[in-house]
């Protein structure tokens, strides 16, 4: 027979190369590890019912408002006169000029239209900014941390320090050891649910001045904020606008977790310079980056994310928010009865809580879902100072979370 000339044994001395920094995070993603034992367990024991305050997924319908919206702008595909194709890479300026109005102008915070940049999901962009900033920059995380801000960074090969946040020193993170080119903060925090005040934000921005610095701000649960000393944007804070960009997401104020929207605030005033000191504006580059990479967000996604911003839309979406908050209130009450430690819940959707006798995250994990069938998020899982805390969400409904508390109670009490 032939030998056919098509089949050969693939040459691994001299193949292509891989991005070897993949090769230094973990194999699993947090949520998918916990989603992999929870269908185990699941596969084992079908008489069980399990319940979940994990991952920080919406259960509530999504407003009436907003879903009107979408059957409109579903209709409008319909019509060639009236049809939309690609969506512009910024956004359409309905949306933009609505979230400019409701989120920036009214509240008096000096954004321009023209700094807000339309995608499919904050974490999408805190993902996605390291294209446009240099590999050689030292990295600040807090820590514990939203797995994505490591992960990222790890992938692109960039150095990072850990900033612990702690019950010690009130989940307030220290400066960096050495000088930090660019710092991650989320306020409201996951996975700790704590907040920082204007007071406690204000020397970020003054260190980031001071030294050069990009601060990354995460602010995908400013909804959820109750307290007024606690800003919804570091634009509040003088001076942000020449250190930080700003990222926000409609997956938790308006439940578009499966519809995907977000966007990302870069003002003009931010300015980095090359390797050979030319000045460049990172509001250009990272529009630059979208159009090349990103087909925009979808037009009937836009437009229901348009009608958050509608009296109707805020009205529904208050009470979403108002009905997870008084979910968090019953988690929390429910673990300080029995003794467990806990932090959050007041201006997040997340609860913090210390493991019961010691255990580690994953020990806690094993026992609430093995004992009770309950399900959150082992702390360990968000860095080295979560370890011996865990996660849980708010993001349930009335009945399985009064039902999980009431397990907790009973395997604690």
């Amino acid at each position: 027979m032939a030998k056919n000339p098509y089949i050969c044994t693939f040459n691994f001395e001299n193949s292509m190369q891989i991005n070897e920094h993949y090769t230094e995070i973990g194999n699993n993603y947090l949520f998918a590890e916990v989603g992999k034992r929870v269908r185990e367990y699941r596969a084992a024991h079908p008489e069980k019912e399990v319940i979940s305050l994990g991952i920080g997924d919406i259960t509530r319908p999504i407003a009436p408002a907003v879903i009107e919206a979408i059957h409109k702008a579903t209709d409008e595909m319909t019509d060639a006169k009236t049809l939309r194709g690609y969506a512009p890479d910024a956004g359409y300026e309905f949306l933009i000029d609505a979230i400019h109005r409701h989120e920036f102008l009214n509240r008096g915070i000096p954004v321009r239209a023209s700094e807000i940049i339309v995608s499919d999901g904050a974490k999408s962009d805190t993902g996605n900014i390291g294209d446009i900033l240099g590999a050689d920059n030292q990295v600040a995380i807090t820590d514990p941390a939203y797995p994505v801000y490591v992960d990222t960074n790890l992938m692109a090969g960039r150095k990072i320090e850990l900033l612990p946040c702690t019950p010690e020193n009130g989940f307030v993170p220290p400066f960096p050891k050495k000088k930090a080119d660019i710092v991650y903060l989320c306020y409201p925090n996951n996975p700790t649910g704590t907040v920082l005040t204007k007071a406690q934000l204000k020397p970020w921005v003054d260190y980031a001045l001071a030294n050069g610095s990009l601060l990354l701000f995460d602010a995908a649960y400013e909804a959820f904020i109750a307290d007024g000393d606690v800003p919804h944007s570091i634009f509040e804070i003088e001076g942000a606008k020449e250190c930080a960009i700003e990222f926000r997401s409609f997956s938790k104020t308006a439940g578009f977790t499966g519809l995907r929207c977000g966007y990302t605030i870069v003002p003009e005033e931010l300015k980095a310079r090359t390797s050979k000191g030319a000045e460049v504006s990172l509001n250009a580059l990272w529009k630059r980056r979208q159009s090349t990479k990103f087909n925009g967000t979808a037009y009937i996604i836009q437009r229901g994310a348009e009608a958050v911003f509608t009296p109707e839309g805020q009205r529904q979406t208050r009470e979403t928010i108002a009905y997870y908050m008084q979910n968090a209130k019953i988690i929390k009450d429910a673990l300080e009865q029995v003794g467990l430690e806990c932090y959050g819940g007041q201006n997040a959707p997340y609860i913090w809580s210390r493991t019961a006798d010691g255990m580690s995250s994953w020990e806690f994990f094993d026992l609430l879902l093995n004992k009770i069938q309950v399900v959150g998020t082992p702390g360990s899982g968000f860095g080295a100072s979560g370890e011996g805390f865990f996660r849980f969400t708010a993001f349930g409904n009335r009945e399985s979370t009064v039902s999980a508390v009431e397990r907790i109670k009973t395997l604690f009490g």
